[in-house]
């Protein structure tokens, strides 16, 4: 059984008064984490405790989660940006890092804060012409609204294409072990874990974000810092199509493509040592 890295909590307020918890552990130069979607801190304490080594390793819970106070009126990406750039500024970060929806607010962050050098992120789902998730939309909505939680959380991921056995097992059997999943708490999981039943309604707020990205492509060629594009192989083509426009749109940005991984590579228990390995070397260079 894996053992929950030791951490520290602290919390800062973002520009609309909105406190912003986190977790913190490692020595060394700041590194931000910045989760997904459906997730939060805890989802990336593989990933921290693998980077601690040698860096000061923040996890924030995004808004709406764990430590982290409520979404609050008129809730949009800019908002998500302004709470990672407050962190920014209290740790004195030049590192960060998001996955999915948690990079579009990378992106974000860096738009608003010129303070950061390197910036890394994996497969943002930035919206594009001729992309349609209104079928998955459609399939969660109906499910949440029937208080489904664990049919709402199963067509996020085959709409997000995770290689993961959830995608390929029949919903008879995944969602009895969804239900399973997020009625119980794991032994290992730390009092600040969010629960599962929690994190599955929050992807409405995601959906929110991705809907604010429209631009951000165009307006990410005014980042000044470096920028790791991330993804994986057996990631859905519409994330590789998303993240090729990002590299077009910025040429000086390097790319990486990690071998047999899909969408939730550095979450915990998926490959968070790989994608470690690739953000050590983009950070100490």
């Amino acid at each position: 059984m894996s053992v929950q890295p030791a951490y520290v909590k602290g919390h800062i307020i973002s520009k609309d008064g909105t406190r912003i918890g986190y977790r913190q552990m490692g020595k060394g130069p700041a590194v931000i984490l910045v989760h997904g979607g459906m997730m939060a801190a805890q989802n990336f304490m593989e990933l921290g405790s693998i980077l601690a080594d040698e860096f000061t390793v923040y996890i924030p819970d995004r808004r709406g989660r764990g430590l982290s106070g409520g979404f609050g009126d008129n809730y949009s990406l800019l908002k998500d940006g302004e709470d990672m750039q407050a962190l920014v500024r209290h740790a004195g970060a030049q590192n960060i890092f998001g996955l999915s929806s948690g990079a579009i607010i990378t992106l974000q962050t860096a738009l608003l804060e010129s303070s950061l050098k390197k910036v890394a992120v994996y497969e943002p789902p930035l919206p594009l012409p001729g992309i349609d998730h209104s079928r998955m939309n459609k399939k969660y909505d109906a499910a949440l609204a029937k208080g489904d939680l664990a049919k709402a959380m199963i067509s996020v991921i085959k709409g997000t294409g995770d290689p993961s056995f959830f995608t390929v097992l029949p919903a008879f059997i995944t969602v009895p072990l969804m239900k399973a999943g997020s009625r119980n708490r794991k032994e290992n999981q730390s009092d600040e874990d969010v629960p599962l039943a929690v994190l599955i309604p929050t992807f409405h707020y995601d959906r929110i974000i991705a809907g604010n990205a429209g631009d951000l492509i165009e307006k990410s060629k005014s980042i000044q810092a470096d920028i790791l594009l991330l993804d994986g192989t057996k990631s859905k083509k519409f994330l590789k199509q998303a993240l090729n426009e990002l590299a077009a749109a910025l040429p000086a940005a390097k790319r990486v493509e990690l071998k047999g991984m899909g969408h939730l590579a550095a979450s915990n228990g998926e490959n968070p040592a790989a994608v470690a390995k690739e953000l050590r070397d983009f950070f100490k260079k």
